[in-house]
């Protein structure tokens, strides 16, 4: 899997100034939704990885944890971007738009 964190995804990121001891996660949440089938991609700062989550490398050199069973519903190119107008951040491939409004949810200390 090949993940690009934009510029801009970088700058928003960089404003919620995470501690780099710290982990993204690219969550499929599938809470509240019915069935997996239904999930929706969410941005998660989390304070370790899960059993199932495996570590991928960025554009950047930095990683972000993806669960590893969770793939089947992700595209091979992915893009993480942020949207100024909206405020949020957003999952896209060269085939679709996962998720146009992505929320970024800080699961430390919760």
């Amino acid at each position: 899997m090949d993940v690009t964190i934009t510029d801009r995804a970088n700058h928003a990121l960089e404003n919620l100034q995470i501690d780099e001891s710290l982990f993204l996660k690219l969550k499929y949440e599938t809470e509240g939704c019915g069935c997996v089938m239904s999930g929706v991609n969410e941005l998660w700062c989390v304070a370790a990885p899960e059993e199932e989550d495996i570590l991928i490398t960025t554009n950047d050199g930095k990683s972000i944890l993806v669960e590893q069973s969770k793939q089947i519903f992700l595209d091979e190119a992915l893009t993480i971007d942020y949207s100024e107008a909206t405020q949020l951040f957003m999952l896209k491939s060269p085939n679709q738009i996962f998720n146009p409004r992505m929320r970024f949810l800080n699961k430390v200390n919760i």
